[in-house]
């Protein structure tokens, strides 16, 4: 007859843990097996970014050429004067900045200023901020048709307020508007709110506006060109104060 296990011993038997497999690779292959969908993902994030590398170079050795075949054209004094341009526009620049920075400080009367960095438009008199407003600048960009086209850059430097449009004003939409946003321009393109409820038109051709409802500049994704775009509160709050004549300045 068989001998019966005694019950301690049975117990003993239950209660003993297995081991828990070891889940370490040994060696590159083991890993490689074990996660292959892993290793593919990285292998062709890899050879993405080698991929961008090699054509961003491509097109930095494209544009130095280039540049090297226009300089080999011209004349010694040729090229000084256009390393003199240069530098001229950089500096005039740089010296248009500051000089309205420091224009919108002393300006003893109610102005407009817009820190075109940091997003920011400011009712201010004699350096006291009165109203702290976030505003969005349109990129800059090349716009219209060849070979009409314009140039558009964020405003820098002192402007003046020509026209302040409330809702019920019309505002013809220039035709680089509706072929920058691929639409097809209309026969007519005065439209009724299409600078929003609240805009502003400055010398230069510059354009404060809101958020509109209708028209081209309807969507929220999308800044004009050489634009600011504020809040709706915001124009609103401060559409007492505006007044043709009115000094903006953009930092």
């Amino acid at each position: 007859m068989t001998a019966q296990p005694s019950r301690p011993e049975t117990e003993t038997r239950r209660a003993t843990p297995r081991p828990t497999p070891d889940r370490r690779r040994a060696n590159w292959h083991d890993f490689r097996l074990a996660y292959p969908g892993i290793l593919t993902t990285m292998a062709l994030a890899f050879v993405a970014l080698i991929a961008i590398d090699g054509w961003v170079v491509y097109k930095r050795q494209r544009y130095e050429r280039e540049i090297a075949r226009l300089r080999a054209g011209m004349t010694a004094v040729e090229r000084r004067r256009a390393d003199m341009e240069i530098a001229s526009g950089e500096r005039k620049l740089q010296v248009m900045v500051e000089l309205a920075r420091r224009q919108a400080m002393g300006d003893k009367e109610l102005h407009l200023s817009v820190a075109i960095d940091s997003g920011l438009m400011h009712l201010a008199r004699e350096g006291a901020v009165l109203r702290n407003m976030e505003v969005q600048v349109g990129p800059e960009r090349r716009v219209g048709t060849p070979p009409d086209t314009l140039h558009m850059a964020a405003p820098r430097g002192t402007r003046t307020i020509e026209r302040v449009l409330d809702a019920p004003a019309g505002w013809e939409v220039p035709k680089w508007v509706y072929a920058d946003r691929g639409l097809e321009v209309p026969a007519d393109r005065m439209l009724t709110g299409a600078l929003g409820p609240v805009a502003i038109l400055l010398s230069g051709g510059t354009v404060v506006y809101s958020m509109p409802t209708v028209g081209p500049l309807n969507d929220s994704s999308y800044v004009m060109p050489g634009g600011i775009r504020a809040r709706t509160e915001d124009l609103q709050a401060v559409l007492p104060n505006l007044k043709p004549g009115m000094s903006v300045y953009f930092y």
